[in-house]
């Protein structure tokens, strides 16, 4: 079946990998002799410093898996209003971009444990979180590197919201 014979729905559950799922997926990637990069976040409110991170990332090896916080997650590290779009429709906006490979979703508050089962090559990070980022350990010992991302000034969600408020004011 050819890309535009899909329907919306099919495109984008085709990219979807359970989580229970994920340790059998890498492993038959690396079969196929390709490189996994993973990027974990909320990405709630795409912006183009949310792309421009997803862009550089794809460009690390030969697979971009991204890694989405839950709902529940969210909300336990950043606000209980977060996140404005739920998992469902972050996974979509995701499993939508060309440069993404496949999307994933973890409920804990870090992503140490799912980057454990997965065991990136590469593992993509802000700079405003550096080489010492709380992923680095698991990523290291299971062999793989961590690649820092610099970051687009002036976007962020937060600012986002913060417009979209001032405008009801």
């Amino acid at each position: 079946m050819l890309l535009s014979e899909k329907t919306f729905k099919e495109a984008i559950a085709s990219k979807m990998v359970e989580p229970d799922q994920l340790t059998t997926f890498c492993e038959q990637i690396r079969k196929e002799g390709k490189t996994i990069v993973t990027l974990n976040g909320s990405f709630d409110l795409l912006h183009p410093g949310h792309l421009e991170m997803i862009y550089q990332a794809s460009l690390q090896g030969d697979v971009l898996l991204m890694l989405l916080n839950t709902d529940a997650s969210i909300r336990g590290y950043k606000s209980p209003q977060r996140p404005i779009n739920p998992l469902e429709v972050r996974l979509q906006h995701i499993a939508a971009l060309e440069m993404v490979d496949y999307v994933s979703w973890f409920n804990e508050l870090d992503p140490i444990k799912i980057l454990g089962m997965i065991k990136p090559d590469v593992h993509c990070n802000g700079s405003e979180y550096g080489e010492n980022c709380i992923e680095a350990p698991v990523v290291k010992e299971n062999g793989g590197r961590i690649h820092i991302i610099q970051l687009i000034g002036g976007y962020s969600s937060t600012n986002l919201i913060k417009k979209i408020q001032s405008l009801c004011d």
